[in-house]
């Protein structure tokens, strides 16, 4: 009751209860380290594909 007479009687509901939603918190290095991990991967994946393509005389992507 008293936070009630301290804000003046209003009982609007943000008044009392918060909906906001904690920000996440992105650590830029963790996903830049793990973005250079995909393209490795990425890069790997192509050469051994452009390998296949190679082999059967068609176009290298």
């Amino acid at each position: 009751m008293d936070e009630i007479v301290k804000n003046d009687y209003n009982l609007n509901i943000s008044r009392y209860v918060s909906t906001a939603e904690d920000e996440l918190t992105i650590d830029l290095k963790e996903v830049h380290s793990e973005l250079e991990k995909i393209e490795t991967r990425i890069n790997i994946s192509t050469n051994k594909h452009n390998k296949f393509l190679k082999e059967l005389g068609l176009k290298l992507i």
